[in-house]
């Protein structure tokens, strides 16, 4: 796989989720107009709150990876995917994290694989 096409596939994942999140989820929570109760929704029953879970657990990983490299590699911006990780979804932030340190470690390794 060509530097072109994993940025363009992450980049349509990441953009993907967020249109199902906005389509899916807006809505309804317009109108409940509650965001606690919206995110309780996800813990309905053992098997959502088993997916729930995850997802809370894979920002968490996410989060640390962000924190270590930011000191560790110098990759800047990284609160972004941490924002974006909580609405629309960590999906959403983790494709936009390996986007900006993808583009950041190739400007500091000089290399360039497109």
């Amino acid at each position: 796989m060509n530097d072109r096409i994993y940025q363009a596939l992450i980049a349509l994942l990441g953009l993907g989720f967020a249109t199902v999140f906005a389509v899916l989820v807006i809505p309804p929570l317009i109108e409940l107009g509650d965001p606690i109760a919206a995110a309780a929704g996800g813990f309905v029953n053992p098997f959502a709150s088993g997916y729930s879970t995850d997802v809370i657990m894979c920002w968490c990983v996410l989060s640390v990876w962000v924190v270590y490299e930011a000191k560790a590699v110098g990759v800047r911006h990284g609160w972004v995917a941490l924002a974006l990780g909580v609405v629309p979804g960590v999906a959403t932030g983790f494709a936009v994290y390996l986007l900006l340190r993808h583009r950041q470690t190739q400007t500091v390794l000089g290399a360039n694989h497109e």
